[in-house]
């Protein structure tokens, strides 16, 4: 792991468990964005462990099944119709909220990945920039995000085959914006992202 992984010294502001907190999703024009939350255990080592976005498919599938065999971890998501009606921005606090809520243990604080905090938490929270990068626990939670919606974006591919959704898991490939274009978009299509949105104006 990353010698810059700082989560210790940060946690010390709590007494109890710290949860990790991180969403992958934001960025696609299909698909719900999904969060997780993860407590990771005091001794925890674990080779590899970084921001999901650095880590091929394979080993971050295989980290993600490490860190759910030690920790504690839960999910949350946001669908299409809320991001369309919230505002991805809003939806994607909505899914980390869902996500610590989601926690069958109340942590002592949270650390989330980005500048803000979700309105409504259960307990402390601190924001850190650049988190999945700096914080053990942040960057385990972005693993699970990421290997979580990977395998719901491989669901929906299969319900609508012909755009790919299982290989670009709903980011705007060229590929993807043909197949939207050549069939119209789907029901896991997000109306206010372009280019779907051009299509219904």
């Amino acid at each position: 792991m990353p010698d810059r992984m700082l989560e210790t010294e940060r946690s010390r502001i709590w007494q109890g468990p710290v949860a990790g907190v991180d969403e992958a999703g934001r960025g696609p024009i299909a698909g719900p964005v999904v969060a997780a939350a993860v407590i990771l255990p005091e001794d925890f080592m674990l080779e590899g462990v970084n921001d999901s976005k650095l880590i091929a498919p394979a080993a971050r599938e295989a980290l993600a099944l490490a860190i759910r065999a030690v920790a504690v971890v839960a999910v949350g998501q946001a669908s299409v119709e809320e991001i369309d009606t919230l505002n991805i921005l809003h939806a994607a606090m909505l899914a980390m909220q869902r996500a610590i809520e989601a926690l069958p243990m109340r942590p002592a604080g949270v650390l989330v990945d980005g500048n803000r905090l979700p309105e409504r938490l259960p307990c402390p929270g601190l924001p850190v920039i650049g988190g999945d990068g700096t914080e053990l626990a942040i960057a385990a939670a972005s693993i699970i995000a990421k290997t979580e919606r990977d395998r719901m974006m491989r669901d929906l591919g299969a319900l609508y085959p012909g755009y790919g959704l299982e290989t670009h898991a709903g980011y705007a490939t060229e590929q993807h914006r043909q197949a939207v274009q050549q069939l119209g978009p789907t029901p896991a299509h997000r109306r206010s992202f372009r280019p779907v949105r051009d299509m219904f104006t």
